[in-house]
């Protein structure tokens, strides 16, 4: 990959918000006629879009399935139609700004309680996934960190997003049973900023 994409990447997530809301969209493909030969190396990546620090956006992939120009494409459309938020406007967008995480490959962490889990973690290093057998699935980026600095308060917040039981989140974690299937992952990511 070129020394700094970030530039590229993000005015790509900008174009793709940009170009959406005529009668016939740009395929992903005209928006990368010109797009350097890093951006077909597959890639996950998170896009998020914020209008003067609030959330207009954030939608992403954990594996890597397409090259890094067509998920950024695909997720910066998506963001702006994020169905958590009213949709973007086509008038915001020259205030908006577009973060763009590029993750690296997820790993399993050896954890059988939350005690574990939360003692394994890296507070601002580590985004984590969480998810059980019954469809149960909620990821928190390394840049959530800001917010929940502390372990315990990162992993019931992301219970809470991922609608595990209450009674989970709300007290003491380090007491509480791990739920049957529950399996967590960390990754890292590559923040861009334009």
């Amino acid at each position: 990959m070129e020394p700094n994409p970030g530039p590229v990447l993000t005015a790509l997530a900008r174009s793709a918000v940009a170009t959406s809301f005529g009668p016939r969209p740009p395929r992903a493909s005209e928006l990368l006629a010109d797009a350097p030969p890093a951006l077909a190396e597959r890639a996950a990546t998170f896009v998020t879009l914020e209008r003067d620090g609030t959330l207009r956006g954030c939608i992403g992939t954990l594996v890597a399935l397409r090259p890094l120009g067509f998920d950024v494409v695909r997720n910066a459309r998506l963001a702006a139609r994020d169905p958590r938020l009213p949709p973007v406007q086509a008038d915001e967008v020259p205030a908006l700004t577009v973060k763009i995480a590029v993750l690296t490959p997820s790993e399993p962490v050896a954890a059988q309680d939350f005690t574990a889990l939360i003692d394994g973690l890296r507070p601002g290093e580590d985004g984590l996934t969480l998810k059980d057998g019954e469809g149960r699935r909620a990821t928190f980026l390394p840049s959530v960190w800001s917010t929940a600095a502390d372990p315990h308060r990162f992993v019931a917040a992301l219970l809470r997003k991922g609608g595990w039981p209450r009674r989970l989140w709300t007290g003491d974690l380090r007491s509480a049973p791990w739920p049957e299937g529950l399996k967590a992952e960390r990754y890292g990511t590559v923040d861009y900023v334009d």
